[in-house]
């Protein structure tokens, strides 16, 4: 199913990550401390942290200052895609978001369908692109940081993965504003 093309360069990704919480901080901001340490195993580096409040508002200005910058090529965050009142991840995302990846959604929620059945109904994972730089949100359990990253993005970020990933749509992703 993951077909690793050893001939091929790996091409590290610059990653931004960040973890979307009222009651998350550094030390005990485990999901995110996961994930990055993922990136970092995968050979990507891990470009910028933050932990964010479950505000629209400032979720969407990182967005935006994280996508503006040219040394970030991909953002995950990691929280906020629930259905209570103070998840606004996927709100937040789509003030920014020109295009959308629904098969990140779709695929995210049949691998966790496997581990928690129905449960997986709740997530409201999404993936989307915005001025060139790739755009996630994963829920915010460890576990589905780990789903998340170990079972789709580190292959779909992995240049060498067959039959086509995500890094080698990159170069293409602008296309659209140079006319």
């Amino acid at each position: 199913m993951h077909r690793i093309d050893e001939a091929r360069v790996f091409l590290p990704v610059h990653i931004a990550v960040a973890t979307i919480s009222d009651t998350r901080n550094a030390e005990n901001d485990t999901s995110g401390d996961t994930l990055a340490a993922r990136i970092a195993a995968a050979g990507h580096v891990v470009a910028a942290r933050a932990i964010i409040r479950d505000e629209a508002d400032a979720i969407e200005a990182r967005l935006r200052g994280w996508i503006a910058d040219p040394h970030i090529d991909v953002v995950i965050t990691t929280g906020g895609t629930g259905i209570t009142g103070r998840d606004v991840t996927p709100e937040a995302f789509a003030r920014v978001l020109e295009k959308t990846i629904e098969g990140f959604g779709e695929l995210f929620r049949m691998l966790s369908y496997q581990k928690i059945g129905t449960s997986t109904m709740q997530s409201r994972a999404l993936g989307g692109v915005a001025n060139g730089t790739y755009l996630f949100a994963l829920p915010g359990s460890t576990g589905a940081v780990k789903d998340g990253w170990d079972d789709i993005l580190r292959y779909q970020l992995d240049s060498r993965h067959r039959p086509c990933n995500l890094v080698e749509l990159m170069p293409r992703l602008k296309e659209h504003l140079t006319g």
